[in-house]
């Protein structure tokens, strides 16, 4: 329960200060319930939450972050971080709580050298990646264009350049952050570098990240595309032994699904169990090619729209209309035989959301060569990353929760781990899968001395060390 009661607006000019001063002091537009575009406002992008936040801050500025935070303080109110708004567990959002939304933080600055640039936590994949293309360069993100940068670099950022450059938090240069008492700093590695280890892979816990400084990465040619394949063990199997196998310039993902209705699909072949499998080449096309022969030759492909495109290509467009509510889990894996290809394929079996996938990510390279404590992302040595996603209408959410449990149950491989952005349900429960037992204290003592009241606990939350612990 939230320790301040919004006034009606007309009565900003009576007795509560603290809402006067906030809407005194704040650059930016303060959205509350009785505001026409209150819903549209407080619409995250995944249909599983409803949540109804008192105020929502959309910030002008880094200023207005502190601002929103230090009237948060002082009311005792929720915060909640909302950049793109896909967070799985909802934490974009507070029921009652106040939302500081970044979108307005768009700016993209780069550098004279072209060989860095500051982009504001407000920016999509999808926009920076466009911004870039013209000048051939790129940073990794994921694989979906309206995902916000800030929640996806924070935990790791695992997408189609992960093999040639890494997570994102690899090319990640700086971060300019609002932290829990109002400070606004420049963490990187000579300022606060326990803060900016923490930042690359610890999620939001540690502050309001404004502005990430990337590296940026010469792109001049690229081929990708989807490639859609027989799903068999054996085909199935196969493509992840060629994806390890592979150049460090491909990276793919694999996802085992009932075929969605899309324009490059044969009508017989919707609903029936395929391969469909994004392919990233950053290289030359000549190279590209002799790389996605092994692929070819695991069957005779269904679509093969691979080839020389921009690499905005690679985000598959998206209804803005859509919001399913959504199921995911996630582990490590060491192999994925034709046994445990054929474990997987037939688990889409048992379940009959319009839309389930088992998906693959088969990583290394150079993401395999950031030493493993560099970074609080600490997989470093994972070969292969593994999702269950069921996606439908929010009636259906207690049975896609309980078949991506059962799909976690029947890839069990050990304890070997889970990406920290994909935790969702289970996310209290599996934290120390996310983070191993060095890295879990570490970041609880950075978590104690930027914000040890942990007012940012609306994440995958790193509670305080507590004083016997540090």
């Amino acid at each position: 329960m939230n320790a301040f009661s919004l006034p009606a607006r007309d009565t900003l000019d009576g007795p509560d200060f603290r809402l006067h001063a906030f809407y005194g002091t704040h650059k930016g537009r303060i959205v509350r319930p009785e505001h026409a575009d209150y819903d549209e406002s407080r619409a995250l992008a995944l249909g599983n939450w409803n949540r109804k936040p008192s105020l929502i801050a959309r910030v002008a500025d880094v200023e207005d972050v502190a601002v929103a935070l230090e009237f948060a303080r002082s009311c005792g109110l929720e915060v909640a971080v909302r950049s793109g708004g896909h967070s799985v567990s909802g934490h974009g959002s507070s029921e009652g709580g106040l939302v500081i939304d970044l979108r307005e933080l768009n700016t993209l600055e780069i550098a004279e050298d072209k060989q860095s640039a500051w982009a504001g936590a407000g920016l999509t994949a999808g926009e920076v990646t466009a911004a870039l293309e013209p000048h051939q360069l790129v940073v990794g993100f994921g694989d979906a264009a309206t995902v916000g940068i800030g929640g996806l670099t924070l935990g790791g950022g695992i997408g189609y350049l992960v093999r040639k450059h890494g997570l994102t938090i690899d090319s990640l240069l700086a971060v300019e952050i609002v932290t829990a008492n109002g400070n606004i700093l420049i963490a990187d590695e000579a300022n606060h570098p326990d803060l900016f280890w923490a930042l690359r892979g610890g999620g939001g816990n540690f502050g309001v990240v404004t502005r990430f400084r990337f590296r940026l990465h010469p792109l001049p040619e690229f081929t990708g595309g989807p490639l859609v394949l027989p799903a068999t063990p054996e085909v199935f199997a196969g493509f992840i032994a060629a994806a390890e196998a592979a150049p460090e310039e491909l990276s793919t993902i694999a996802m085992a699904m009932p075929a969605p209705p899309m324009p490059f699909l044969p009508p017989h072949i919707v609903g029936q169990k395929v391969i469909l499998a994004m392919m990233a080449f950053a290289g030359p096309s000549s190279d590209a090619q002799k790389a996605m022969a092994p692929f070819r030759a695991l069957a005779e492909p269904i679509a093969d729209l691979v080839g020389p495109a921009p690499y905005r290509s690679m985000y598959i467009p998206e209804d803005p209309n859509m919001k399913p509510a959504v199921s995911v889990r996630t582990r490590f894996m060491e192999r994925i035989g034709a046994e445990d290809a054929a474990r997987m394929l037939d688990l889409l079996d048992q379940n009959d959301a319009p839309m389930r996938m088992v998906q693959v990510r088969v990583l290394g390279g150079a993401a395999a060569r950031v030493p493993v404590d560099a970074t609080a992302f600490a997989h470093r040595k994972s070969r292969i990353m593994a999702a269950f996603l069921a996606m439908g209408a929010a009636h259906a959410l207690d049975g896609n929760e309980e078949w991506v449990e059962r799909c976690l149950r029947a890839t069990d491989q050990g304890s070997l781990g889970a990406y920290v952005n994909f935790l969702a349900g289970d996310g209290v429960r599996r934290m120390k899968d996310a983070y191993p037992e060095a890295t879990w204290n570490r970041l609880r003592q950075v978590k104690r001395r930027y914000d040890p009241t942990n007012l940012f606990r609306l994440n995958q939350n790193v509670p305080p060390a507590v004083a016997a612990d540090a």
